[in-house]
């Protein structure tokens, strides 16, 4: 994972020396450098970085005040040769409080800690992958539970977002799920399962009826995409019998 830094310091040195922290640092990508909070301000809501390194003491607009326009998405690490801030840094929510003049060990145990605050939150954010489809049943979580549902119960599937609908015979209403499609496409087994779209999948043995471009489920119509008809359109030929 590679993150994206702003360093603002209305100091040369040591907006230069941090900028030399930043780009010996592997994980690290310098996205933009300023000299005040100000000349930041509109960059850093056009295009908010991961992590910003902020001095506190600078004209204009001190780093507390810059602190509170900047996106909650991105991460704070002040950086200032003024202790008495200390404790006001975490009140607006800092990763970290660096105490000028600090080492590169120092620089580098903070962004350390922002790197591992993005690695949790991409984790916490990303679906859990579906256990592989075994003995004709597939588990997926539903409810705060894994449930486990026949394959041959599977209708069909719709895609919405990061999340899909499982429509089974006999079931009211269709088991939720928070997965992407393209990990139950990958789950489930191939051949028997066909996308027709790219929020749809049909079992192929449930299709009865086809009209105007759309698959016929009951009371539900299921469109097919152009991007998918040829696939659909070669599944067809090899079951028509003229």
């Amino acid at each position: 994972m590679t993150l994206s830094c702003f360093i603002i310091d209305d100091e040369p040195l040591a907006l230069g020396l941090i900028e030399s922290y930043v780009r010996k640092t592997p994980f690290l990508a310098l996205a933009g450098k300023y000299y005040s909070a100000v000349e930041a301000s509109g960059a850093v809501r056009d295009t908010p970085p991961d992590v910003i390194f902020l001095d506190i003491q600078m004209a204009e607009m001190n780093g507390m005040e810059f602190a509170s326009i900047v996106p909650p998405q991105t991460r704070i690490v002040f950086t200032t040769a003024f202790q008495q801030y200390a404790l006001d840094s975490y009140r607006v929510n800092a990763l970290d409080y660096l105490l000028k003049p600090f080492s590169y060990a120092d620089f580098l145990q903070a962004a350390n800690k922002a790197l591992h605050w993005f690695e949790m939150r991409h984790k916490a954010d990303t679906p859990p992958a579906a256990p592989p489809a075994q003995d004709g049943t597939i588990f997926v979580k539903a409810d705060y539970k894994l449930m486990q549902i026949e394959i041959d119960d599977i209708i069909y599937i719709e895609g919405l977002k990061d999340y899909v609908k499982i429509y089974t015979e006999g079931a009211e209403r269709p088991i939720v799920s928070h997965i992407t499609m393209k990990t139950l496409e990958e789950t489930l087994p191939p051949g028997r399962f066909l996308r027709v779209h790219r929020s749809y999948i049909v079992n192929t043995g449930k299709i009865r009826e086809v009209e105007h471009n759309r698959i016929v489920f009951a009371h539900t119509r299921v469109p097919i995409s152009d991007g998918y008809k040829e696939a659909f359109l070669q599944f067809l030929d090899g079951k028509l019998v003229d």
